[in-house]
């Protein structure tokens, strides 16, 4: 079972998440944790659940810590950690800025599920 943890400080994010992959949570193929900023994140990265964390998917764009501040965190921290950045406004340099940062993909909101599922599955047949 792949493990993903997604950082958005929209909470109804949860719900799309778990509406979308509900198949795929069934079969225990993936399990989500949710969290609303990046703080929490660092947080959430300290606690036993994190210990066979796969991927984070992060928004950019969050009240506090953005998520361009966290990715440089978890490339330095955790670097075996996947990290898919995201953000819902165009592109204002802040693509190249998560590439070079090191961020594992960079995903447009709002977010093509059945493109995010690809890489998410491509992801776990590499990582297995």
């Amino acid at each position: 079972m792949m493990k993903v943890l997604i950082v958005d400080d929209e909470a109804d994010v949860q719900l799309l998440f778990k509406q979308k992959f509900r198949k795929e949570i069934k079969a225990d193929l993936i399990k989500f944790y949710f969290v609303l900023s990046a703080e929490e994140a660092l947080e959430f990265l300290k606690s036993p659940e994190a210990s066979s964390l796969v991927l984070i998917l992060s928004d950019i764009n969050m009240p506090g810590m953005n998520g361009l501040q966290l990715l440089k965190i978890i490339k330095t921290e955790y670097p075996h950690l996947k990290v898919f950045m995201n953000t819902a406004y165009g592109n204002d340099g802040k693509q190249e800025i998560a590439m070079l940062y090191g961020a594992d993909s960079y995903i447009n909101k709002p977010l093509n599920f059945s493109s995010l599922k690809e890489k998410i599955f491509q992801l776990i047949s590499n990582h297995c």
